[in-house]
């Protein structure tokens, strides 16, 4: 296990361009980032879930030649931006350094968006990464939170498997996907999804016993819980007020979601630690990095990150001190800081910037060392 100095950080800080720059693999350059949407319709509807929407908005991230100029952007709804944005090409053409690019699938925290990790995207896109995220329906700032959405964590694997069918089946990305060059990346309950990408499995009933036990903790009672809207609200159900989309959902949550063709994971503050067991990672063959602040207390580390690693010994782990559970967020603009201080605000002396320098580096450095150009 790895622990960074805050020395590191402050150093990562003043040269973040840098580090990304010296962490790509030999035949990699900086390069200018675009972005797109797309909407995805999956064979599956997803408005099961309570969301309304029946597809998968995806926001995605690539590289563009660095003659294409950049558009500087802030994040959020449209006149209510919340944080700072990558600047970025709309749009534009995928850029013809190389034939070919991995492509990694992005997945966000609860109640969160794509758009909140646009740090970590585009750092990966500028060093020449695809990188798609969706916005998983149920379960994003996009649209109102729902139970199901929010509960049935082991369908966003069946969002991000179905996301890279969408992007290799695109007539502009596709064709320049470099299909055995394919990963994961995610936060929070977005880190718990890419794990089940690379095969672990979920046990629920331990994580509700944990969770009705006297060790219970903050993962137990998320904040973001407050925010849903259906007609179910917060309040707890039986088994018997559930429909039947829900409960066929439960019976399937220990099932295997791995992807075979994501062939690497990196999970930041990975959430969920308890509802993995002994036998959860047994399957889980391919390379794994974790990578999480020191002063989490929303995903409590003793319960998350560190009992994750002590089920896969064979993970690569860093902890950052003193960056809590939302330091992993994009930087919040000055002016809405105090209003959402819960996730603007870090601790004493921690540079949300340089955190997320540090991540990058070694996002991108994970992923060229386990996804190496041929």
């Amino acid at each position: 296990m790895f622990r960074v100095s805050c020395a590191v950080i402050a150093r990562l800080a003043c040269a973040a361009a840098l580090c990304w720059a010296g962490a790509a693999s030999a035949d990699q350059a900086d390069l200018h980032v675009g972005e797109t949407t797309r909407v995805f319709h999956p064979a599956v509807a997803r408005n099961w879930r309570g969301a309304k929407t029946e597809a998968l908005v995806t926001r995605i991230w690539y590289p563009v030649d660095m003659s294409v100029p950049q558009t500087p952007r802030e994040i959020g709804a449209p006149g209510h931006p919340i944080f700072h944005g990558h600047a970025a090409a709309d749009d534009a053409p995928l850029s013809t350094v190389r034939t070919s690019y991995p492509l990694l699938v992005l997945s966000h925290g609860t109640g969160g968006t794509a758009d909140s990790l646009d740090w970590l995207a585009a750092a990966l896109a500028a060093q020449g990464y695809v990188v798609a995220g969706t916005n998983h329906p149920g379960n994003t700032a996009a649209a109102p939170l729902t139970r199901d959405g929010f509960m049935l964590w082991w369908e966003r694997a069946t969002d991000a498997s179905e996301v890279l069918d969408g992007v290799l089946a695109d007539p502009m990305l596709g064709p320049h996907v470099d299909r055995e060059r394919i990963g994961a990346v995610g936060f929070s309950l977005g880190g718990y999804t890419v794990l089940e990408l690379a095969g672990a499995r979920t046990n629920l009933q331990a994580f509700e016993r944990f969770c009705t036990s006297p060790q219970a903790d903050a993962i137990c009672h998320p904040p973001e819980a407050a925010r849903i809207s259906d007609a179910s609200g917060a309040a707890p159900l039986t088994l018997d007020d559930l429909s039947p989309q829900t409960r066929a959902s439960r019976a399937r949550s220990g099932a295997s979601y791995r992807d075979p063709r994501v062939k690497a994971v990196f999970a930041i503050a990975p959430a969920l630690g308890e509802a993995f067991d002994s036998a959860s990672f047994a399957d889980v063959v391919i390379p794994v990095s974790l990578l999480a602040g020191e002063a989490d207390v929303t995903a409590p580390v003793a319960t998350n990150i560190h009992r994750i690693a002590g089920l896969m010994p064979n993970a690569h782990v860093e902890m950052v001190p003193g960056a809590s559970h939302y330091t992993f967020l994009d930087t919040c603009l000055a002016d809405v800081v105090a209003h959402l201080a819960g996730i603007c605000e870090d601790g004493p002396g921690v540079d949300r910037d340089a955190v997320h320098a540090l991540a990058a580096d070694r996002a991108v450095r994970f992923f060229a060392a386990t996804l190496p150009a041929r």
